[in-house]
């Protein structure tokens, strides 16, 4: 989805990525980015405590993807490969946090 607005286009794909460490996630969700807007900035939480909520929402969330019979194989697709010892960078741990958030409210799923 696609839109304009005075600075230019507005797209609902995101890429989260640490170059240097060559990891990539891409993000297609429909009104992830307006919701976005709406949630504590960055820097409001520190790295440690996004990377530790990153690390139990993988968790359960690969859980999940391993579990089909329970749950939606259309909501749960692909396992995420996250290490809580590699160092993402802020902008990678934020945003998946914020995904995480994003995906329990538009899907009506409870992670945690």
């Amino acid at each position: 989805m696609n839109n304009n607005n005075a600075n230019g286009p507005v797209t609902d794909t995101l890429r989260i990525a640490n170059d240097s460490l060559e990891y990539e996630v891409i993000i297609i969700e429909p009104g992830f980015n307006s919701w976005l807007a709406t949630q504590p900035p960055r820097g409001f939480y520190s790295q440690s405590t996004l990377e530790l909520r990153n690390d139990f929402y993988v968790r359960e969330y690969n859980l999940r993807v391993n579990n089909s019979i329970n749950y939606s194989p259309d909501l749960y697709v692909w396992r995420i490969d996250y290490d809580r010892k590699v160092d993402y960078g802020y902008e990678v741990n934020y945003l998946l946090y914020n995904y995480f958030l994003f995906f329990e409210k538009r899907y009506g799923q409870k992670l945690r």
